[in-house]
């Protein structure tokens, strides 16, 4: 019996609801045009159109990963954010909409467009946040960090995607530790998952998201404890740092910013109307409070064997020695992505 798009997408859907997927049609509609990379509209309109076996197969296959919560985003590799297209890896989140409020964030507070800012990325993943920036910004540069070589490649590899490779830089690195120039805005989405919370992850997070990327430690804030010790040092007067939360995290994560002297300015709420991010600034003339936190070693390496130049090095974000944490021949990462 030869198989059409009204026939297999009723299969489809049906495979997919007792699987145990809500809005199982429409998810149905999604999988099969990404599959024979089609527009979802082209279901619509030919639902009597014949498909050959390969066709078919196709489909099957990414239905078999799906039923095993294989995310869609995984499977193709791929994700939109920001309406960037951002590929994805082992190594990095699977971005999600409400880290888009981190941008909105930003947006919000930043209305010059067209000047020459410098923003930093810590924990950057996919880059998805930094180089969204940088689209909007078309004067800025930006850096950004992250402790997993994987994931700052596959960021580098964003960013030459998306045309942005002249101003987006990526370093192998701790946190703050890694960088010690000043900016004009930081942005962070740092792991903020409980340990007691790690075990009830849905399966989609839990086997194909990094789990370093997820676990905030014991109560879930440790990254924004160890944010916080360099925040002040690398933020320039009248500076913002804008952090994604968890759900009842705000409260929080404000005074752990508060405490290192930063001055709070509210909540920014994701689509769904749950507070998303924080923001808060370096105001002029402001004191950073005493924080009795230790100083950890900067372990910072310039990912690519590129070295930095122009701008880059204007603000004092120098290369290591050759070899000191750099990839090995032939690994460049300059070759050519939270639900």
């Amino acid at each position: 019996m030869t198989e059409t798009f009204g026939s297999l997408l009723a299969a489809v859907a049906a495979a997919l609801s007792e699987a145990g997927f809500e809005e199982s049609r429409r998810v149905a509609r999604r999988l099969i045009a990404r599959a024979l990379d089609l527009a979802p509209a082209a279901l619509f309109g030919q639902p009597e159109r014949a498909l050959d076996k390969q066709q078919v197969d196709r489909v099957l296959l990414m239905l078999a990963r799906m039923v095993e919560r294989e995310p869609l985003s995984r499977i193709l590799g791929r994700r939109e954010f920001w309406g960037l297209e951002f590929a994805l890896s082992a190594d990095t989140l699977d971005p999600r909409p409400e880290t888009e409020a981190v941008v909105e964030a930003v947006l919000r507070r930043v209305p010059n467009r067209v000047a020459p800012l410098r923003f930093l990325d810590l924990g950057t993943g996919t880059g998805c946040i930094l180089l969204a920036l940088l689209s909007e910004f078309p004067a800025a540069i930006g850096f950004g960090v992250d402790i997993a070589p994987g994931a700052a490649m596959t960021a580098r590899r964003n960013a030459a995607a998306l045309g942005l490779a002249e101003r987006a830089h990526f370093l192998v690195g701790d946190w703050g530790g890694a960088v010690s120039s000043r900016f004009d805005v930081i942005v962070s989405n740092p792991p903020y998952i409980t340990g007691a919370s790690l075990a009830d992850l849905p399966r989609e997070v839990a086997l194909y998201d990094p789990p370093r990327a997820l676990d905030g430690g014991a109560d879930g804030l440790s990254a924004y404890r160890s944010l916080a010790v360099d925040l002040f040092r690398l933020l320039g007067p009248r500076a913002v740092f804008a952090c994604e939360v968890g759900l009842g995290q705000a409260p929080a994560v404000a005074a752990i910013l508060q405490a290192s002297g930063l001055a709070v300015d509210g909540c920014e709420r994701d689509l769904a109307g749950i507070p998303r991010c924080v923001v808060a600034w370096r105001t002029r003339g402001q004191r950073k409070k005493l924080l009795e936190c230790a100083v950890f070693p900067s372990r910072v390496a310039a990912l690519g064997g590129s070295p930095l130049s122009g701008k880059a090095a204007a603000i004092g974000l120098q290369p290591p020695e050759r070899g000191h944490g750099t990839l090995p021949p032939g690994h460049r990462s300059d070759s050519v992505h939270r639900d």
